[in-house]
């Protein structure tokens, strides 16, 4: 056992496991020590000063959040002397940040606003001090704008990129009052290695961090009397959008996101859910392709393991680290661009429209989906698949300016179509669901059995561990797979970009041998997306996923091949998996980036 430690926190005693930081000491004991740095997602850094106490016996101000508790401290959080220091720090942070709040994107939302609001600070005496910056907005990126100007240097975002994801797209240049966040070599967010995940975005405590928005470009469609406009709706968002709108973090909003989704104008409201199936389909068969042609045909160019290919932030994470195994991914695009794909030519030809006059919209919990419509590979419809993506957070937006009390919104389901889906369709949102509906899906195309496992939950592919393994034995399958006949399927699951690179550099050096993987490039998968409500810490993911999987329990299919529109979609239009008309509309391939 750890070994404890007692102290005093403003005149009460608590005991902490030792190591425990003060700041953590002190919200046992009910008292808050505000933050600005700080971040549950990262390590301890106490750059911004702001969380500063009084421990006695010692002459300088300690940071709570990176200072251990030791046995016997006696700590004051809230004496004359820390008050006037952290007025003062915040102060300082304000002679530098551009303060037009009214005009921020994240007014309502920030942090130092937030903090600035405590502490009543109604005078800026460091402000003549500090020379005015001319600062430049980085625009360029389809996903992410950075302004510099909002910036309070606490490097949160720096810690994200390189802890978080192991991207380090984001560096601190200069020193003293010339130091800035900028990208290596002052590229723009589109040109470096970022790969538009938006986690700097989740955790900046300011507006320097935002989401391109096309907010108003959507309501222009809506208004548009020839327009004809669809909206998808991804499986996070369902457990997402409730916390922008009052609602505790995990609750599931379904029905009353469909309903407002149709009260805001949409001329059709269906579900990511739908072309999640598909794309179980589509890869599982895949996947049951290439290890025929590697254990029957012994064909040697098979690339096995397969890596899942519904992540773009990965995508592009893989087209920039590890090129080389490009061909590892599978073909199939991720649901949404499958989704947009379909919209403009089945959708469009089963309702009688001219794809010109469709308007396509995705809500998603991602960031990186704004730059994955806006790749060049996403025009096989012969259009732009995907029109426009808001995030969870741009949806909140529509919804409040539109007036409406999301509370009072009696519940509503999907149009038909494309809006039926599983539960398979659902877990997409959760980090394992990917591989947890492929294998519901494979196991019985081989075996013509269900998945050996209780209620189809395969519980060893869930959970919130950076890398999860698991091994399902194939017996008796039917005849057609008869040469799978006791061969171990062994699938490994990784979220969050820096154990992407964990599993890939196990790959390369031989030190692993998977059949397939899937890669999610965000922590907790697509519930714990960049475009996700803020904040978003492990509690609240756990919330999230445990909402994911509760949704899925609730469904009356829960594998993705007895969808009975997905069904149709086959008989109908795509005839089988992998066929001709599948191929030119729901797979693609990509290419070789530059590192910066």
């Amino acid at each position: 056992m750890s070994k404890k430690v007692n102290l005093i926190i403003n005149g009460l005693p608590v005991e902490v496991q030792h190591g425990t930081t003060i700041l953590d000491a002190a919200k046992e004991l009910g008292i808050t020590i505000p933050t600005l740095c700080f971040h549950k997602d990262l390590c301890v850094a106490g750059n911004c000063r702001v969380c500063v106490v009084e421990v006695a016996g010692q002459r300088r101000l300690s940071a709570a959040c990176a200072t251990p508790c030791d046995e016997g401290m006696e700590i004051l959080t809230n004496s004359l002397k820390v008050r006037s220091s952290r007025k003062h720090i915040i102060e300082l942070l304000l002679s530098e940040h551009n303060a037009d709040c009214t005009k921020c994107y994240r007014n309502g939302n920030c942090e130092l606003q937030e903090i600035s609001s405590e502490y009543k600070i109604m005078t800026q005496d460091f402000i003549e001090l500090v020379p005015f910056k001319h600062y430049s907005i980085d625009a360029y990126s389809p996903s992410i704008m950075k302004d510099d100007s909002k910036c309070i240097r606490c490097q949160r975002c720096v810690r994200t990129c390189s802890e978080l994801q192991g991207v380090n797209a984001l560096t601190v240049a200069h020193k003293g009052d010339k130091m800035k966040i900028t990208t290596f070599f002052e590229k723009s967010m589109r040109d470096v290695v970022c790969t538009n995940c938006g986690q700097c975005v989740n955790h900046c405590p300011t507006g320097a961090l935002v989401e391109k928005n096309y907010i108003e470009d959507v309501w222009d469609a809506i208004a548009n009397p020839k327009k004809h406009v669809v909206v998808q709706t991804a499986p996070a968002v369902r457990v997402g959008l409730g916390e922008e709108l009052g609602f505790p973090p995990g609750s599931r909003v379904t029905g009353k996101l469909v309903a407002a989704l149709k009260r805001l104008g949409f001329d059709s409201v269906l579900d990511t859910d739908f072309s999640a199936d598909l794309t179980i389909v589509e890869e599982g068969t895949e996947l049951l392709t290439r290890l025929k042609k590697a254990l029957v045909d012994k064909d040697d160019t098979v690339k096995l393991p397969m890596a899942t290919s519904c992540s773009p932030g990965w995508i592009k994470y893989i087209e920039h680290m590890y090129p080389e195994y490009l061909g590892h991914l599978s073909t199939c695009k991720s649901p949404q661009q499958m989704f947009g794909a379909l919209v403009k030519t089945y959708y469009a030809k089963a309702r009688n429209l001219d794809p010109a006059d469709i308007v396509s919209v995705s809500i998603m919990p991602c960031t990186a989906k704004k730059f994955e419509a806006w790749r060049p590979e996403m025009h096989d419809s012969g259009y732009r698949d995907v029109d426009y993506v808001l995030t969870t957070r741009e949806l909140a937006i529509l919804i409040k300016q539109a007036g409406l009390d999301f509370d009072k919104l009696e519940e509503a389901r999907y149009d038909r179509l494309m809006g039926d889906s599983t539960g398979a369709g659902v877990i997409f949102g959760a980090t394992g669901g990917v591989m947890e509906a492929a294998l519901r899906t494979a196991y019985e195309i081989v075996t013509g059995r269900e998945v050996p496992f209780k209620n189809l939950d395969i519980m060893p592919v869930r959970g919130m561990e950076g890398i999860r393994e698991a091994v399902i034995k194939i017996e008796n399958p039917v005849k057609e797979w008869a040469f799978l006949d006791g061969v171990e399927l062994k699938c490994a699951v990784a979220h969050g970009l820096v154990n992407a690179k964990k599993v890939m550099d196990a790959v390369k050096s031989g030190k692993a041998d998977y059949h397939f993987i899937e890669f999610m490039a965000c922590p907790g998968g697509c519930l714990g997306g960049g475009g996700q409500p803020i904040p978003t810490n492990p509690e609240i993911r756990q919330k999230r996923m445990n909402a994911i999987y509760a949704e899925d329990k609730s469904m009356k299919v829960r594998k993705s091949h007895e969808n009975p529109e997905i069904i149709k979609l086959y008989k109908d239009f795509l005839k089988e998996p992998l066929g001709e008309k599948s191929h030119q509309l729901l797979h693609t391939k990509y290419t070789k980036r530059d590192r910066f």
